[in-house]
């Protein structure tokens, strides 16, 4: 059988998600919570002002993470 008859292969199939990608809405956005500021950069990060202890954004956290892990 070839590719071209094959219906495994149709088009789209190999990287559909089964939903469609969920992001945070931008701060402030109409309708949704205000988000909490990260600690370091000050960007808004994807966790509520109401969030207790240091918030971080995801960059802020992967590089924190990183000087952690390397920190012997």
């Amino acid at each position: 059988m070839s590719r071209e008859t094959d219906d495994t292969y149709g088009e789209g199939t190999y990287c559909d998600s089964p939903e469609p990608s969920t992001t945070a809405p931008p701060y402030g956005a109409a309708g949704g919570p205000p988000y909490a500021e990260c600690v370091l950069c000050r960007e808004p990060t994807e966790y509520p002002e109401s969030t207790k202890g240091a918030t971080l954004c995801p960059v802020c956290a992967w590089q924190e993470a990183g000087r952690t892990a390397c920190s012997g």
